[in-house]
């Protein structure tokens, strides 16, 4: 056992040395195997998974259905280029996914790697639809770290910080997120939503024109800043104005779709069609695959070449997404979702209304297992964030999720606000659900009171 640790520190010890200094890590350990909500790291410690590696093994860490299905592909053929000729496993999904989509005229696929590919194709595909350039997304919004999407994405500074010029053409949206909008917790969906939709229609006078206007490009629940389900009235809200306008709707699902809210697309809530669907994430349980969904009537504008990719739409990523829909359904996968949600935001606000950490908590929100909590912050933003509390503890969030993690949980941090996120396997056990919450609510009583 000591060698064995002692060749663990050494790796990390390699890895800290030799891996570029733009990754940050939760942990500084290597990890050796995951099953199910577990992750194994080298040292020996196990420690249950709350991130499921940012929403992408929703359905466990080494499904055995899924990975067998990869292996089993890998012995077939691993890579058959997109650009070449059609493969099983990219026709195969399509039919698998098409049943899946929010609105049937959702009926053309293409695949990449990446939400981020995704992202950029989408941009590529709204101006080309539409003949403009100018795109609007949200502030607060991610959308990835490669040049379109990191111009797109307005979570944090630290994805362009030191990287401009930008891709032009972009133009910001107030999202209604109460935080943001400086407006009491407790306001109306409804009454944020008129807020955001009036700087809207302000933006398409002031800012882009409409007919410069190639598409609004919006996440379904605000993924990295905060996890904020966009209100229903908001998407109706972008929906028509679209629809005047002749603008695309692009409905980013990266981290939202593919079940993590309950239903197979969080943009259901809302019945709102999109012009372009972005998933990818959960698509295949790990796997590197992203699809960019559209109508044919869309995409047949597009010329041969102007989409692709060396490893688009790979094999062995594309035989892990069927077993994942597979998967999706014959365990009943949403059906738990719901029910663990339930009893996630239960144990969550019965924590809320702890009279002694009450007074740190200003929210808890989400949708299915797509959820945060919002701690209160003496310093806020700066001088002019209304929420500040000087009575409360600084950077609880950070304190909290490095506790948890003491305590054998993993769990993630969120925005530039004090927001720590939920993002357990979609199948995980009511048992393994309620420990986790039990280690939270352990640690955020305990650094509540260190003050």
């Amino acid at each position: 056992m000591a060698s064995s640790a002692q060749s663990h520190a050494s790796l990390v010890e390699f890895g800290q040395k030799h891996v570029t200094k733009g990754l940050g890590r939760v942990v500084e350990a290597v990890i050796t195997k995951a099953e199910g909500s577990y992750v194994t790291f080298g040292d020996g410690r196990q420690m249950l998974d709350f991130t499921c590696g940012i929403g992408v093994t929703n359905l466990g860490h080494c499904h055995p259905k899924i990975s067998k299905a990869a292996a089993d592909q890998c012995m077939n053929l691993v890579h058959g280029q997109c650009s070449i000729a059609f493969h099983g496993p990219y026709l195969e999904l399509i039919q698998k996914l098409l049943p899946m989509m929010p609105h049937p005229s959702l009926d053309s696929f293409f695949f990449w790697n990446s939400g981020s590919e995704a992202v950029e194709a989408a941009i590529k595909m709204a101006r080309t639809f539409t003949g403009r350039q100018n795109i609007i997304n949200m502030q607060g919004a991610y959308h990835g770290r490669t040049f379109g999407a990191m111009a797109v994405t307005k979570s944090k500074t630290i994805y362009s910080e030191g990287f401009h010029p930008l891709m032009p053409g972009v133009f910001s949206l107030p999202f209604p997120y109460w935080h943001q909008l400086g407006v009491p917790v407790d306001t109306p969906s409804s009454k944020m939503s008129e807020m955001c939709l009036n700087q809207l229609s302000l933006l398409l006078s002031q800012a882009t024109a409409p007919h410069d206007t190639a598409a609004i490009l919006v996440e379904t629940v605000m993924g990295e800043g905060g996890y904020v389900p966009a209100p229903p009235e908001f998407l109706k809200g972008l929906r028509e104005i679209c629809d005047k306008h002749g603008i695309m709707l692009i409905i980013d699902e990266v981290q939202s779709g593919y079940g993590r809210t309950g239903k197979n697309y969080a943009i259901e809530y809302s019945g709102v069609r999109p012009d372009i669907m972005i998933t990818a994430k959960g698509l295949a349980n790990g796997f590197p695959l992203s699809g960019v969904i559209s109508r044919k009537e869309l995409t047949d504008k597009l010329k041969p070449g102007s989409m692709g990719g060396t490893y688009a739409g790979n094999a062995v990523a594309c035989a892990a997404a069927v077993a994942a829909a597979d998967v999706m359904k014959e365990e009943n996968i949403l059906d738990n979702v719901n029910a663990r949600s339930k009893e996630l935001f239960a144990a969550l606000n019965a924590l809320r209304a702890n009279p002694k950490v009450a007074p740190a908590i200003l929210d808890v929100r989400g949708q299915g297992l797509m959820v945060a909590v919002e701690f209160a912050s003496p310093v806020g933003t700066g001088p002019y964030d209304a929420f500040r509390n000087p009575s409360i503890p600084e950077k609880l969030a950070s304190r909290v999720a490095k506790r948890c993690v003491e305590k054998g949980l993993l769990i993630l941090t969120t925005s530039v606000y004090e927001v720590i996120r939920f993002i357990p396997a979609l199948n995980i056990s009511k048992e393994d659900l309620a420990k986790g919450c039990r280690i939270f609510a352990e640690a955020v009583e305990e650094v509540v009171n260190e003050a």
